[in-house]
């Protein structure tokens, strides 16, 4: 005898109250997709979610998977960690900065670098003529570093860091301005990039080879687990490979598959996982998506805690819990009709932080166009301080929770991801998928794709393929001059003129004695750096023992 299937609420509300209207009035002719091109049906009902076991999968706030939050009382208890991402032209000129953001209300500092550091070059290398503190603060030596933050406490607020091929070299520049000030390492709190990974797939600001890379890292790892124990030693940085075009379940699948690579690599060193997984934090996106990006920070939690007690057995509930920063997506941003990004900018951290951020920056209205003003720094921080006031986002721990629409979108995530694993793990790992170039073309693949939506209008970018406004009136914006780059010529020359260069000459003579052997170069860097070796010169003495990379062109 034939079964009948029982029609479902949904089925019904199709056949009953969805054909009359349709027939009536049909829907518009446009793809209803996600930003990341993931078709969306018109409603979500509980049979969208019926395999969904919320002990298993949602559990409660605090509560082991922790998709609802790794903090019982959610923003009741603290808020998230307010930084501005800032740095430009001299140390003075962006310690100037800080005050004004600290005066405002921040409550953390986050540093920008110029482009000579983050490459690990100095001001009169050839290469960084013209880019000497037009993209960041251009940090040279000590002597910099001691500048940037004259007047500010370092044991009193916590410090990011967004430096990653050079990243040994800038903490160590920081932990002796901290030893000079009198702070114990022991307890200081920041974070520090140093997400390599992510600069192979998408940024392209590495240095060395990836494997050689990967061991700095580790011994970050290990330095820290020993001398700075609250510091959070790896950003695991999903930021830049969204900004590279990746799709929201590809920022999250590459970052989380990074964040395994990185612990395996500190497994494989000796370390106890429980003694140095609780430092590594992540770094995601928020883009314009609203309730996909939501779910991707709901998603990535679960995942990273099933795989830290899963995968690598380990015992520490502080192992398991994904701690994220969030940046609101500065590709999303436009040059024509610039206040119109400070509605994305507020819709971007309203998901950020319904998804439960730990930390957060906005960006400013007119980034597309400069680095931001710093009347556009404190509005983009005010931002942040009017969710957290005035919004009553924060009284109910992840508010949508229980959503239909959310926790399939939220599955749907997890499924992506671990499947996006197993062909990163088919391969041997992150760092061979790399050197096959399977994550670039993954990334460069949905770029394009986006890109071709746009021109076609099936995603209309308010000002920009659509709403056009012309004529627009000059926006003001902040300029970096070439005296930048005067200044911190002369500063590197009075450095070199009064230091004592036999003392940097033994210390870079150490650092790449280490390098050769299996020494932790973290304890070679701070004597190179107590005295006074440049950015420069230190990141030459590794590139004398192991060269610099070069990528194969995508085909």
């Amino acid at each position: 005898m034939k079964s009948v299937t029982a029609e479902t609420d949904k089925q019904r509300w199709e056949r009953e109250v969805l054909e009359p209207a349709l027939n009536k009035a049909p829907e518009r002719d446009v793809p209803f997709t996600t930003i990341s091109g993931r078709p969306i049906d018109r409603l979500y009902t509980s049979d969208d979610i019926s395999e969904l076991d919320p002990a298993r999968d949602l559990g409660q706030p605090g509560e082991f998977p922790y998709t609802r939050g790794i903090h019982p009382t959610g923003y009741r208890g603290k808020l998230w960690t307010m930084r501005q991402f800032a740095g430009f032209g001299t140390p003075e000129e962006t310690n100037e900065r800080y005050r004004t953001l600290l005066k405002a209300g921040g409550t953390g500092l986050s540093v920008a670098f110029d482009l000579p550091t983050l490459m690990g070059r100095d001001p009169d290398h050839e290469l960084s003529l013209g880019e000497v503190g037009k993209c960041g603060v251009s940090i040279v030596s000590l002597a910099d570093m001691e500048r940037l933050f004259e007047g500010i406490a370092l044991a009193d607020i916590t410090t990011s860091m967004t430096i990653n091929s050079p990243a040994p070299m800038i903490f160590a520049m920081y932990l002796v301005v901290a030893e000079k000030q009198g702070a114990d390492w022991k307890k200081l709190s920041g974070t520090i990039q140093n997400d390599i990974l992510k600069e192979f797939i998408a940024q392209k600001e590495y240095i060395y080879p990836p494997r050689e890379s990967m061991r700095l890292i580790t011994d970050i790892f290990s330095f820290c687990t020993k001398e700075v124990p609250k510091w959070n030693t790896i950003s695991v940085s999903g930021y830049h490979i969204r900004e590279a075009g990746s799709t929201s379940l590809q920022e999250l699948a590459f970052t989380l598959r990074d964040g395994i690579e990185y612990v395996q690599y500190g497994v494989d060193a000796g370390l106890d996982v429980d003694s140095f997984a609780p430092q590594i934090s992540f770094f995601f996106n928020s883009h314009s998506d609203f309730f996909e990006e939501i779910a991707k920070f709901r998603a990535a939690r679960k995942i990273w805690a099933e795989v830290m007690r899963d995968r690598f057995g380990a015992k520490q509930e502080r192992s398991w819990k994904l701690r994220f920063h969030t940046q609101t997506a500065g590709v999303s941003l436009t040059a024509q009709q610039p206040y119109n990004n400070v509605v994305r900018t507020a819709l971007q951290a309203l998901a950020a932080v319904l998804g439960g951020t730990n930390s957060l920056h906005t960006n400013s209205l007119d980034e597309a166009l400069a680095l931001p003003t710093a009347e556009a720094a404190t509005l983009a921080l005010r931002t942040q301080q009017v969710i957290a006031h005035e919004s009553g986002l924060i009284n109910a721990v992840d508010p949508l929770g229980g959503s239909y629409f959310l926790e399939r979108l939220t599955l749907d995530m997890e499924r992506g991801a671990k499947a996006y694993f197993d062909t990163i793990d088919g391969m041997g790992g992150m760092v061979e998928a790399i050197e096959q170039g399977y994550p670039q073309r993954e990334v460069a693949e949905a770029s394009y794709r986006f890109q071709q939506a746009v021109e076609m209008r099936d995603k209309v970018i308010v000002g920009v393929n659509g709403y056009v406004q012309e004529d627009e009136p000059p926006h003001p914006i902040l300029y970096i001059d070439e005296t930048t780059y005067d200044k911190q010529l002369a500063a590197l020359a009075r450095l070199r003129q009064t230091r004592d260069n036999d003392a940097v000459a033994r210390t870079l003579d150490a650092l790449r004695g280490t390098a050769r052997g299996g020494g932790n170069t973290m304890y070679p860097l701070i004597e190179c750096v107590r005295a006074y070796a440049t950015v420069g010169e230190m990141c030459d003495a590794l590139r004398d023992v192991w060269g610099e990379y070069e990528e194969i062109p995508l085909i």
